[in-house]
C-alpha cells in the first residue's frame, strides 16, 4: 500500500476512508500490526481488541460501500483510557482491584465515538484510578515514553499519550483531574485538550475527584482535537454535572479569523525561577512567534496560584495544597465503593466480620498511592479536621476561581507552562510523593476553576525531549481556545511531532 496510514492525522484518515482511498479494515490492520510489533517496548495498552476492531471495521466498510449514512469518524481507529466503561473487554483502571471487572454499560463518551463510526482499538494504561503523574502507579505494567524509553510518559493518561506519540493510534481519549491529559501530552509531544468542566459527560468515567474530573482528546494536532471535541461534547441527562448548553461546530469555527489581535495573558506567578530553563526558553520562542503573528501580550496575576520557592529550593503553592485536599477528600468518598462485596477483588482469607472483609480486600488489591490518598482524604473529612482543612480548601478554591475571572477581563486566553521541566526518568520521583505532586503545579488551577486548557507541543530540548505549553481560557471558551491553538501552530510551525522524525 502506497498510503502511509500512520502518518495521517485523524482528520486526514477520516477523509481518506470516506473517499475510499483506504478502507477502515486496512487502517485498523495497520494499527493492530503496529501495536503487535512496537507496543511490547512502549507498553501503552492494557487491552487490545483485534477481533472486535476488525469486525467493526468491516461493518463500517460495508456501510460506506452501500452508501449508508455514517458518522464523521467512520472507520477511524481510536484508543481509550482504561477508566472509561465499556460493555466489552474489561475496565480495570490499571488496578488489581478491578483486573477482572467487566462493566455492564458503556460510557457516554465512548458511545458517542461509536455513534460517530469510530473503531475502538483497545484501552490504554494509566496510574491506578488516575492517581499519579507518571503512570508508574499502574498495577498492570510500566509504560515508557516513546521519545526516550528511560523517561516516564507522564500521567495519569500516560498510556494514551504514549500510544499517540508512538502513532499506535491516530487519536486517544484521556481524563484530566489535575493535569492528567495536559501533562502527559507535554511529556510526549502531542496535543491534549481538557474542556470546561461539564462540557463532556462523565457518565461511565470511573470517578476519582468528581468536581474535577473531565474527559478530553489527545491528538496529533489542534484540528483533530477540535473534531473529537465536537463529537464528545454535549449535555447528558445521566450526568448531573453536564452543562445544558449547545455545542459549537469547533471544526468549522477553526477557520474564523480573529477580527482583533488576540490578547494573551502571561500570569506573572508562572514565569518565575520555578520554571525550568529549557521550558522557559521554548515559551519565550513561542511568545516571539506569536507577537510576529500579531498577538498582543498582557501581564496578568493569579495570586492564589502563586509558587513559592524556599531557601532549599523546595516549591510550594496554595493551589497545590488546595487541590490535594479537595481531590483526596473526593477520592476517599468515591473509593468507598470498593468494599470487597459489590464487585472487584475480594480477599480469599478467612474473615470473621464485614469490617475485616472490607479491610483485607482493600489492603490486598489497592496500591500505595491509592491507599495514601484514601487515608489523607478520610483524615481531612474527619470530625475536628473538616473545617480546618476541607472547608478552608474550598474557600481557597473560590479565590483561585475569582483570580481567573479578574485576569480574563484583561485578556482573551492565557499562555502558561504545562510542566516545570521535560519528562523525568523512570523511578526518579517515586520515593517522594510531594515532589511528584509538584509536577502538576501549572495544571491544577484550571481544574479547580473548571476552565478549559489546551496543551500544545512547544519544541524539543537539546536532548530531544518534547516541551509543552498550554492555553487556558474562560468557561466554555472551547472554540476560542482551539482557534488560538491553530494560530499557535501556524505562528510557531510546531505541530505533529513524532519521535525519530
Amino acid at each position: 500500500m502506497d498510503i502511509d496510514i500512520r502518518s495521517m492525522t485523524l482528520c486526514e484518515l477520516a477523509a481518506a476512508i470516506a473517499r475510499r482511498d483506504v478502507t477502515s479494515l486496512q487502517a485498523t490492520e495497520a494499527y493492530l500490526d503496529a501495536i503487535a510489533a512496537e507496543d511490547p517496548q512502549i507498553q501503552a495498552y492494557n487491552e487490545v481488541y483485534p477481533e472486535l476492531a476488525r469486525q467493526r471495521a468491516s461493518e463500517i466498510d460495508a456501510r460506506l460501500d452501500a452508501g449508508e449514512p455514517v458518522g464523521p469518524l467512520a472507520g477511524v481507529p481510536v484508543a481509550i483510557k482504561d477508566n472509561l466503561t465499556t460493555d466489552f473487554g474489561h475496565t480495570t483502571c490499571s488496578s488489581n482491584y478491578l483486573k477482572t471487572f467487566a462493566a455492564p454499560y458503556t460510557a457516554t463518551a465512548v458511545g458517542k465515538l461509536l455513534d460517530a463510526g469510530a473503531v475502538i482499538l483497545g484501552k490504554t494504561n494509566m496510574d491506578e484510578f488516575a492517581m499519579g503523574s507518571s503512570t508508574e502507579n499502574s498495577a498492570t505494567h510500566l509504560t515508557k515514553n516513546p521519545w526516550d524509553t528511560s523517561k516516564v510518559p507522564g500521567g495519569s493518561s500516560g498510556g494514551s499519550a504514549a500510544a499517540m506519540a508512538a502513532r499506535l493510534c491516530p487519536a486517544a481519549i484521556g481524563s484530566d483531574t489535575g493535569g492528567s491529559i495536559r501533562q502527559p501530552a507535554a511529556f510526549c509531544g502531542v496535543v491534549g485538550f481538557k474542556p470546561t468542566y461539564g462540557r463532556i459527560s462523565r457518565y461511565g468515567l470511573v470517578a476519582f475527584g468528581s468536581s474535577l474530573d473531565q474527559i478530553g482528546p489527545m491528538t496529533a494536532d489542534v484540528a483533530d482535537a477540535a473534531l473529537l471535541t465536537s463529537i464528545l461534547a454535549g449535555h447528558d441527562d445521566r450526568d448531573s454535572t453536564s452543562i445544558p448548553a449547545p455545542v459549537d461546530n469547533y471544526v468549522a469555527e477553526l477557520a474564523i479569523p480573529f477580527e482583533a489581535p488576540l490578547r494573551i495573558g502571561l500570569p506573572k506567578e508562572y514565569y518565575t525561577d520555578a520554571l525550568g530553563g529549557e521550558v522557559r526558553a521554548k515559551l519565550d520562542d513561542a511568545i516571539v512567534a506569536l507577537k510576529a503573528a500579531g498577538c498582543e501580550f498582557v501581564d496578568v496575576s493569579l495570586p492564589h496560584s502563586r509558587i513559592d520557592i524556599a531557601d532549599d529550593g523546595t516549591l510550594s503553592s496554595f493551589a497545590v495544597a488546595c487541590y490535594y485536599i479537595v481531590c483526596m477528600a473526593e477520592a476517599s468518598s468515591n473509593l468507598g465503593r470498593y468494599d470487597g462485596v459489590h464487585y472487584g477483588h475480594r480477599t480469599e482469607s478467612d474473615v470473621d466480620d464485614i469490617v475485616e472483609l472490607f479491610s483485607r480486600s482493600r489492603s490486598e488489591a489497592l496500591g500505595d498511592e491509592v491507599k495514601r490518598r484514601i487515608l489523607l482524604g478520610t483524615y481531612t473529612l474527619s470530625s475536628g479536621y473538616y473545617d480546618a482543612y476541607y472547608n478552608k480548601a474550598l474557600k481557597v478554591r473560590r479565590l483561585i476561581h475569582d483570580d481567573f475571572t479578574a485576569a480574563f477581563e484583561q485578556c482573551d486566553v492565557m499562555l502558561c507552562p504545562t510542566t516545570p521541566a521535560p519528562a523525568f526518568g523512570i523511578g526518579e520521583k517515586t520515593s517522594d510523593p510531594l515532589e511528584m505532586y509538584l509536577g502538576d503545579i501549572y495544571t491544577i488551577s484550571a481544574n479547580l476553576a473548571g476552565l478549559p486548557g489546551l496543551a500544545l507541543p512547544c519544541g524539543l530540548t537539546d536532548a530531544g525531549l518534547p516541551v509543552g505549553c498550554q492555553l487556558v481560557g474562560p468557561v466554555l471558551s472551547e472554540s476560542l481556545l482551539l482557534r488560538a491553538g491553530m494560530l499557535f501552530e501556524s505562528a510557531t510551525g510546531i505541530t505533529r511531532l513524532r519521535p525519530g522524525q
